[in-house]
């Protein structure tokens, strides 16, 4: 205990000092650790930044950066979609969820650069954070367990009307596993690793497989990899031992029925025209599991039939290519946030069990193209490249990471279309990008 109070007032005091040479430190510090919460906290967290940058720390001379050019452009062009879109009422709610793409870029155009050392803090601090809410939730999954001994409290997030899950479905494991993976990676990365560091990153690993999304597993393990083999300072000396010690940590952990459950339904549901009972212990009795390949050719579909994650993603882009076929709206797109009423009418088409129609496409590319046209899907792809770019020039692995991490992510989820989802995305962006940017900008 005694340490804990130690560290947090050494903490505090470095935020302090930090504050002094930064006016909008601590409230971007703020944004960075309410980001698991709930979304009114995020919008107060936010609009303390952006007015610590107005009043605060508005830089004399306001220099021009590239990389933020982009996603304020993107914003522009969603907010454009207004006048072609064909559903208006929703895509003017949604211009409002996305305002952060144009509001945070802004303000770090506006205001003085955060220094080397003071990303690195804030880094820090953010990743000491996510492991507070790693070890809040896995409490939380405790106290829910010994009282209902039902173990669903201990993996992904509830889907059902009890919500039980190792996190609400208001926050999404898959989400919350990207903010979790690019803390424990501040954690290995680091060339000097207390016990706590090492403590820190073990929690993290396990919550991280804990949460179960099939996608960022594997991404989360690939970087590992490449951490241990090309960046550590072991790399060269004790790649076999890595290699060894990697294999059983990891064949230890997917040995678990849940998350090895997880996995299996999603590949034996894309090798066989359907899953045995046997294989998903929550399966309900009558439930017909489709394959990739029904979802991609069958004409018509059952209610019982059940989509796994990647069928369904495969039968979203099945419909976006039928919608791209019906409608002349390759360059701009349906408007932002304006397909629904398309999916819906597929749901009814392919009589699809009511309520699969409510979901977006499940692809950020995709739902850039569908809702945005090729101007906004373009778009997309420059700003992914440009911060992969910037993070692999930097040899920075915590914005390699992050940048792999997105890219990867956007396959399986319209992230940008959350509004959490969007503000995590732009303040990382931003963070990890425009500290270099200014410097090559400086030197010219």
């Amino acid at each position: 205990m005694k340490n804990i109070y130690s560290f947090l007032a050494n903490a505090w005091q470095e935020i302090l000092e930090e504050q002094k040479l930064n006016k909008s430190f601590l409230p971007f510090l703020l944004i960075l650790i309410t980001l698991p919460t709930i979304m009114a906290i995020n919008n107060v967290s936010t609009a303390i930044f952006i007015l610590s940058v107005l009043v605060l720390n508005r830089k004399n001379k306001i220099e021009t950066q590239v990389i933020l050019f982009f996603p304020i452009v993107l914003f522009v062009w969603m907010a454009a979609s207004y006048f072609w879109s064909v559903d208006t009422s929703r895509t003017g709610v949604a211009i409002l969820k996305e305002v952060t793409l144009f509001l945070i870029p802004v303000s770090f155009i506006l205001m003085k650069p955060f220094s080397k050392s003071q990303i690195q803090n804030l880094l820090k601090y953010y990743s000491f954070s996510m492991v507070f809410y790693a070890v809040f939730f896995l409490l939380r999954a405790v106290i829910r367990y010994t009282i209902s001994g039902d173990q669903r409290a201990f993996f992904y997030h509830g889907e059902y009307d009890d919500d039980f899950g190792l996190v609400p479905k208001l926050l999404n494991a898959i989400h919350v596993s990207v903010y979790m993976a690019v803390a424990f990676f501040y954690f290995l990365s680091k060339e000097i690793k207390s016990n706590t560091d090492s403590v820190c990153a073990s929690l993290l690993f396990i919550f991280i497989f804990l949460l179960s999304s099939k996608n960022i597993i594997i991404v989360f393990l690939f970087l590992i990899g490449i951490h241990f083999f090309y960046f550590s300072k072991s790399s060269n000396k004790m790649r076999l031992r890595n290699l060894i010690i990697f294999i059983l940590v990891v064949g230890s952990i997917l040995s678990f029925s849940k998350i090895k459950n997880r996995f299996l339904v999603e590949f034996q549901s894309n090798t066989n025209t359907s899953v045995s009972h046997s294989v998903y212990n929550e399966a309900d009795e009558g439930v017909n599991y489709i394959s990739i390949y029904e979802a991609w050719n069958n004409e018509k579909f059952n209610i019982a039939d059940y989509f796994p994650g990647t069928a369904f993603r495969v039968y979203q882009f099945r419909m976006f290519v039928e919608i791209f076929e019906e409608e002349p709206v390759f360059w701009t797109g349906l408007g932002l946030n304006a397909s629904l009423n398309k999916l819906l009418e597929k749901e009814k088409k392919y009589n699809l069990h009511p309520g699969y129609g409510k979901f977006n496409f499940h692809n950020q590319y995709v739902q850039n193209f569908a809702e945005l046209g090729f101007i906004g899907f373009l778009l997309l792809c420059i700003i992914l490249f440009l911060n992969l770019k910037n993070a692999i020039n930097n040899k920075h692995f915590i914005h390699i990471s992050f940048a792999i991490l997105m890219i990867s992510l956007f396959l399986t989820e319209s992230f940008l279309w959350r509004q959490t989802g969007v503000l995590y995305f732009i303040i990382f962006y931003c963070l990890l990008n425009c500290n270099n940017e200014y410097k090559r900008l400086k030197t010219k």
